[in-house]
């Protein structure tokens, strides 16, 4: 094979690549990867993390969407046999295909962090936990509880599906280029009462609608999102949930007993 140049980082795409390799093994580590497992990389970028991945798992599938990339990391991955590289988005990777209990490891990008792991928490029933990589200000969001500033829906549906975890952080010295903005390595090993594929929408527009007016009462937030005053009404009563209270006051157990009171209401 050729030998090819190192391709550049490309802005648009968001792409910092990670080159400590202390960090690097550090995420391998608290991956727990062996020899049986299939692990799902997204975004790649030049294999630094790819390559320690492939000595540790018996597969490793990984989409990249960057077409200089996947020209390039053949070469970078060469010694490795075990690479299933892949061309595209991981926003349409048919990731519910994946290998059961398989382990998600990725340097997320920072622009596409958010949508990527509400992709990955529908395809649960196939991934046993995700290692990524985030900005910190969105690590902070994932495991932010109730009557704090930063929880929001990403708080309440990470901690509904899995049990997460800042393991540690990353400063911007640790990638090329340098982020503006620090990073945080979050584990989220999914719950496995949450396991099923069954259908959990209402539960997910649920939380959406309580925070789509942030300023605003449970009660008038929901009406504001078009939902029935007496229904809501009744499903905030039969769970004890005061109307006056806002979103973030509102843990992720008291969201599911108000999702089914207002999924089964009956008028």
């Amino acid at each position: 094979m050729k030998h090819l140049t190192l391709p550049r980082p490309r802005k648009r795409w968001g792409q910092h690549f990670l080159i400590d390799p202390n960090i690097i093994r550090k995420i391998v580590a608290i991956a727990q990867i062996s020899s049986d497992d299939t692990v799902f990389e997204i975004g790649p970028g030049r294999g630094a993390l790819t390559r320690p991945l492939c000595e540790q798992a018996g597969r490793v599938i990984a989409v990249e969407l960057d077409p200089k990339l996947v020209e390039y990391l053949p070469e970078s991955c060469s010694n490795y046999h075990n690479l299933d590289l892949h061309t595209g988005d991981a926003m349409v990777f048919p990731v519910e295909l994946l290998p059961a209990k398989t382990i998600v490891v990725a340097n997320l990008p920072y622009y596409l962090s958010t949508p990527l792991l509400f992709r990955l928490f529908e395809a649960r029933s196939v991934i046993q936990r995700m290692v990524v990589l985030l900005q910190r200000e969105v690590a902070r969001r994932i495991v932010a509880k109730a009557g704090t500033r930063d929880y929001g829906t990403l708080s309440v549906l990470s901690q509904y599906y899995s049990d997460p975890v800042i393991a540690f952080s990353i400063p911007g010295t640790c990638f090329t280029p340098r982020p503006d903005v620090d990073s945080a390595v979050v584990c989220l090993p999914i719950r496995p009462d949450r396991i099923s594929q069954g259908c959990d929408a209402f539960f997910q527009n649920t939380v959406r609608a309580a925070f789509a007016h942030r300023r605003k009462t449970l009660a008038n937030s929901f009406r504001d999102e078009g939902w029935e005053m007496r229904r809501i009404g009744q499903a905030l009563e039969h769970v004890k949930i005061l109307p006056s209270r806002r979103a973030e006051s509102v843990t992720v157990g008291e969201f599911e007993s108000l999702a089914q009171a207002l999924q089964h209401w009956e008028p």
